[in-house]
């Protein structure tokens, strides 16, 4: 008001001749001018104490730039950009408050450069989100959840990076049977599981041990055993041999160990139905039928029969060694590798065919009428084609023309190149996996540290609230 009289007594003797209604207009004026600069003077007081994202809240100052300190590195937006995602930390102005410091005019985050380089770009891009390749993922998901860019950024960046969320495995309702189960089936459960699992694999790898050594001849007894009747009977072979194996008692005990295991599987598992369809499971079912095959067919009189079934039941033991994958990590990796590349593999298996169909049929007519040659029939090549084209080269067939050994030559060149073709795409698929494998032991490494911190805070709370 005193700034008011002073300019109007300044003004108004001045007009000296001036009516009355033009000497109010020029004191009205006087006083709007007053009023405006009073206003813009607390408009840059208030501006300079709060932060410009507070400011930014209104429109019209949406098109103002914000700097951003990470580190030392500062960074400049508009605000605007960061507006288009409020519920994040830069975008809510209430949130990014305590970092902003006053007399540098910026905020400042004591936090990742290079992870912040990406974040950023996800405000200026409007929602894309992609990890610089030199960041790991555990760095880059602690600095989204720093920068509270939400659950739903942080599911789809996982999906992006090749994890596909799985399902919540199925659970036994009964408490004994869920303690059973988590046993058997996850080893990282508890000290007891960790336990069953060694054991598991050190079962597994006596009875493959065993497996080879009772094919040693110095360590079988091979008996000739006779049999009488009356009547006539047709016998293959005058004599039946019989083995008295050593290792039968290992057998029984590890075959013991493998019922009960199967059976206990079967018992505590939540759902029968995807019980029989895991490959895994059917790996342990051929594992234990061989021995109680044999038991069966032991007592029978059907020599040659027998024999044919219980040779076919001897080699499926081989099987016990897939066993491992349910505790092997890497070599769950391969199944999944082989499984996605399986038209890679079948197309490797066309090719070769192709090229054996057309070298046994080019060298057969390239050696025909040779003197000492043993390609008699395109089927005769056919050993020695594949030999050729999968490089072994065992020797045992050879050309001996001219034109065969150059027959011979492509053979081994289209071999390598066709060998070579699906081989970038398996490693490929190996990476994948593995690398899917890597980040999901991050997420539950950060999951786990998530529930840590989780836990320590509701005790600190209900330790003070005591």
């Amino acid at each position: 008001m005193a700034q008011q009289d002073l300019l109007t007594s300044f003004i108004v003797p001045q007009c000296i001749g001036v009516s009355d209604r033009d000497r109010a207009r020029v004191k009205s004026d006087s006083k709007r001018f007053l009023d405006s600069t009073n206003s813009d003077k607390q408009r840059y007081t208030r501006s300079a104490s709060e932060s410009p994202l507070s400011q930014h809240a209104d429109v019209s100052h949406a098109s103002e730039i914000v700097t951003i300190n990470i580190s030392g590195m500062r960074f400049q937006t508009a605000a605007s950009t960061l507006q288009r995602f409020p519920d994040t930390l830069l975008g809510n102005p209430e949130k990014c408050q305590k970092y902003y410091n006053k007399e540098m005019g910026e905020y400042f985050f004591d936090r990742h450069r290079s992870s912040f380089e990406a974040i950023l770009y996800f405000y200026q891009s409007g929602g894309h989100l992609k990890r610089p390749e030199w960041i790991p993922v555990d760095v880059f998901i602690k600095e989204l959840k720093f920068f509270e860019m939400g659950a739903q950024v942080i599911e789809h960046f996982w999906q992006l990076e090749g994890y596909r969320k799985q399902d919540i495995p199925l659970l036994p309702k009964h408490p004994f049977q869920r303690k059973v189960w988590q046993v058997m089936e996850h080893p990282d459960s508890s000290v007891c599981a960790r336990v069953f699992a060694f054991f598991s694999v050190f079962v597994i790898a006596v009875s493959t041990l065993s497996f080879c050594l009772e094919t040693l001849p110095e360590l079988r007894q091979v008996i000739n055993v006779t049999e009488s009747g009356d009547g006539m009977q047709d016998y293959a072979e005058a004599g039946r041999f019989e083995i008295r194996n050593p290792f039968f008692v290992v057998e029984v005990i590890c075959i013991c160990w493998f019922t009960v295991e199967f059976i206990v599987r079967i018992i505590s598992c939540p759902s029968k139905l995807e019980f029989c369809r895991s490959f895994l499971n059917v790996i342990d079912f051929i594992a234990i039928l061989p021995f109680f095959v044999n038991l069966a067919l032991s007592n029978e009189s059907s020599s040659s029969m027998s024999f044919a079934v219980l040779r076919v039941l001897r080699l499926v033991r081989v099987f016990r060694i897939f066993k491992l994958s349910r505790h092997s990590r890497g070599l769950q990796i391969l199944g999944r590798t082989f499984r996605a590349s399986i038209q890679e593999l079948f197309l490797l298996i066309f090719f070769l065919c192709i090229g054996l169909v057309l070298f046994s049929s080019a060298i057969y007519f390239a050696e025909s009428g040779t003197k000492d040659s043993k390609f008699d029939s395109i089927p005769a090549a056919f050993w020695y084609v594949v030999v050729t084209m999968t490089t072994v080269g065992y020797g045992d067939l050879v050309p001996v023309a001219p034109i065969g050994k150059l027959v011979g030559s492509l053979c081994a060149i289209v071999g390598v190149l066709v060998l070579a073709l699906p081989v970038p795409v398996i490693v490929a698929n190996f990476k994948h996996y593995y690398r899917l494998e890597t980040r999901l032991a991050c997420m539950m490494l950060s999951q786990a540290e998530e529930r840590a911190e989780e836990n320590a805070l509701s005790e600190n709370s209900h330790s003070s609230d005591m």
